[in-house]
């Protein structure tokens, strides 16, 4: 008998992976706060595009639950519960799906930024599994309409990190590396958090950059006084991390160390850091529109995980004795946008 996945959080990403785990044959439901969503699937399903025609296709099989008919679960406990939400969100949504776990039912955090400590705090550490999804940019641009902006990483880049947070490999871990390998290249890290920390900062150099700027990422990185603002927050971000022993793996191809010191004014490593972040023409057809969660949510008029994310950098960083000062600026632009005080402008990191 198939295990029993609930998507906790069917938006952009978790739409993504849970309509294409649906897909693939699994026994999926996805879980939404938002009711023209979940309606809009149970009419005519969840459709999912990609930057290939192979990647279009209507997903049917999915189950759909509103936020007040989870309590059904209770007929038919979840073995697996994927925490889709934004970082603000994650210990509701976790206590809302505890109930309903089998009882070697677990909790994965299928988000952006470091979370599986407040979902253990509601499930335990042994019921906590993390996987960071690196360079993915997912939108859903409507109700029950999710599309890919980059081309997936097949064997030029592991997209699906899996891992324990205590590091070691289990059968259940493999497992969901295997599902999650349908979907695309997927891998068990023995290294969570090194994983974790080195998505922040790829994060963090380009999520509020966008919000802020109202440009896309691919303008963002072609404009030479944005280009070089994100190397600075990549930089801070490798030092913070590294002064909290973090192992991390390498940042938009680049290894940490010459981010950090691209930063810093290494000559070399900064033509190195130039080279890798900015646009190849015709690299990606979908460039132009593709904006990060945070960009999105500043279009959408929600609030954004700017504290959970670059804020999160500059408080670990002042507690380490690191100072990020572009971490902290960053923060107080985005956040002033998302309260009404700016409008998105390139002008406000001074490009």
């Amino acid at each position: 008998m198939g295990k029993r996945i609930a998507i906790v959080g069917a938006g952009a990403l978790g739409g993504y992976v849970g309509g294409s785990l649906a897909h693939l044959g699994h026994d999926v439901t996805l879980i939404d706060p938002w009711p023209e969503h979940v309606e809009t699937i149970r009419a005519r399903g969840l459709e999912l595009d990609g930057v290939t025609p192979e990647e279009k296709f209507d997903v049917k099989k999915a189950k759909t639950l509103h936020l007040t008919e989870v309590q059904s679960l209770a007929k038919a406990p979840v073995d697996v519960a994927m925490v889709a939400m934004k970082s603000y969100d994650t210990a509701w949504a976790s206590t809302l799906i505890q109930p309903y776990l089998a009882a070697d039912g677990f909790v994965v955090s299928l988000q952006n930024c470091l979370n599986e400590e407040t979902i253990a705090g509601i499930v335990g550490w042994g019921r906590t599994v993390g996987v960071v999804a690196s360079i993915i940019s997912v939108d859903l641009y409507e109700a029950g309409r999710i599309r890919r902006t980059v081309a997936k990483g097949g064997d030029k880049h592991t997209v699906f990190r899996v891992g324990e947070p205590h590091g070691r490999v289990t059968r259940r871990v493999e497992e969901l590396a295997e599902w999650l390998r349908g979907i695309d290249s997927s891998k068990v890290t023995t290294n969570l958090w090194g994983e974790r920390w080195s998505k922040l900062v790829q994060n963090g150099m380009g999520n509020g950059v966008s919000a802020a700027t109202g440009l896309s990422l691919a303008d963002c990185s072609r404009n030479d006084a944005i280009r070089r603002f994100q190397i600075r927050l990549a930089g801070e971000g490798v030092r913070v991390g590294h002064a909290l022993g973090y192992q991390m793996e390498k940042i938009r191809g680049l290894e940490p160390e010459r981010l950090a010191l691209a930063a810093e004014g290494d000559a070399a490593a900064l033509a190195e850091a130039d080279a890798a972040l900015t646009p190849k023409a015709g690299a990606n057809p979908r460039a132009d529109i593709q904006r990060p969660s945070m960009a999105q949510d500043i279009r959408k008029g929600r609030r954004t995980e700017i504290d959970a994310m670059n804020g999160f950098i500059a408080l670990k960083g002042a507690a380490a004795g690191v100072p990020a000062p572009s971490h902290v600026r960053l923060t107080e632009i985005v956040t002033r946008v998302e309260r009404g005080e700016l409008k998105p402008s390139p002008a406000l990191l001074g490009a």
